[in-house]
């Protein structure tokens, strides 16, 4: 089993979304940035690792809102966790996706997310899942 680590990146009342290259795994869908957590990290030290390899920022990495594992099709089965980042430093930087953009939640379900992402999707997007301050 793969463990990934996905950062809910929140701004006012909206969050970030990225989507892949047509190059890789599971081409031009949409996703939550993140990656790996490699052998010698724990989750919030992956997390950091990934913001600054594919946003350019420092994050201040909060606490996980959700947990999930998930199997596809093909086999593979990743345990994926979503921490908050409501804080980081740097400009940001699209370094390896095709497009990032800032949504609303309830514009979430207009995007093609990946399989595994998209229950946390549905709930951002109709309120069971609060990540905005005062929400």
């Amino acid at each position: 089993m793969k463990q990934v680590v996905a950062a809910l990146i929140v701004r006012d009342d909206t969050i970030l979304i990225c989507q892949r290259t047509k190059y890789q795994p599971m081409p031009l869908q949409w996703e939550f940035p993140g990656g790996k957590i490699e052998p010698g990290e724990n989750a919030v030290e992956a997390l950091v690792r990934e913001l600054q390899e594919e946003l350019g920022i420092t994050a201040e990495i909060g606490h996980e809102v959700a947990h999930i594992v998930h199997s596809y099709k093909n086999g593979n089965i990743i345990e994926l966790g979503f921490h908050l980042v409501e804080k980081y430093a740097g400009p940001l930087e699209n370094r390896i996706f095709r497009d990032i953009r800032w949504v609303s939640r309830e514009e979430l379900t207009q995007y093609d997310f990946l399989e595994a992402d998209l229950g946390l999707v549905q709930d951002i997007a109709v309120g069971r899942l609060s990540l905005y301050p005062g929400a």
